[in-house]
């Protein structure tokens, strides 16, 4: 039998967060979780001749954060630079709210603050077919909350989804990028609301979407986490599935 499948989670979130419960919980891999936030990296990537079997991960993973992509911070600069090395070597890359914008900005698209937030449960429509939509509903129900969007996308990347609030999902050859949070759950929904520095009346607005026909409507889009690892799994080395 093959090993399960080996994920770096770059966990980019900013203090105590439901970061790593939620991957935790919905991932059926082997995870190596690393705060890239606190100066922590993954394993480094072999010599670029070096065949991808040296690299200890199958896959990789890369949070939400509260911060922004294009700030000036030499951990933000060292994670886009390893992403770069995992997306040259056509590695299975999954960016998740701060990481699509990461996975846009370092394929060279473009990351900006908007002026409205996007907090709660809302509706996004997939725009292309793609293998990471298996069993997730043409138009379904998902938790977002960012301020920062993706305003252009990479050269050669594919929209797969998008909403009012702009681009809500691309790929780009083995990394899709999804703006809204599969991960959460309703007391992570909760919380992070309540967490916002935010006018308490957009707050009450954006709790107000988290009902119990929400809740449930959004565990279908979870299917996209389960589909990234089978996607992960047909491009894992043959040498790791003896």
């Amino acid at each position: 039998m093959p090993d399960s499948l080996h994920v770096a989670l770059l966990d980019a979130s900013l203090g105590d967060t439901h970061v790593q419960r939620n991957f935790t919980r919905e991932l059926a891999a082997r995870l190596s979780i690393v705060r890239v936030s606190e100066g922590d990296m993954p394993q480094p990537w072999p010599d670029a001749n070096a065949p991808r079997t040296a690299w200890p991960y199958d896959a990789l993973i890369v949070s939400g954060s509260q911060s922004s992509v294009y700030d000036d911070r030499p951990w933000i600069a060292h994670v886009e630079q390893y992403v770069r090395r995992a997306l040259a070597a056509h590695a299975p890359v999954l960016g998740v709210c701060w990481g699509h914008q990461l996975l846009a900005q370092a394929l060279g698209g473009t990351v900006h603050s908007q002026s409205r937030y996007e907090l709660g449960y809302v509706t996004v429509e997939q725009i292309a077919d793609d293998p990471i939509w298996k069993d997730v509903p043409h138009s379904f129900t998902v938790f977002a909350t960012h301020s920062d969007a993706v305003t252009r996308l990479p050269e050669n990347a594919t929209l797969l989804a998008r909403n009012n609030a702009g681009v809500q999902a691309f790929r780009h050859g083995s990394a899709v990028g999804v703006q809204f949070h599969p991960e959460y759950d309703r007391r992570c929904a909760q919380d992070m609301i309540e967490r916002k520095s935010l006018p308490d009346a957009e707050k009450q607005t954006a709790l107000q979407t988290i009902t119990d026909a929400n809740v449930q409507a959004a565990r279908a889009p979870k299917q996209l986490l389960g589909n990234f690892l089978r996607m992960a799994q047909a491009k894992r080395p043959a040498s790791r599935n003896a």
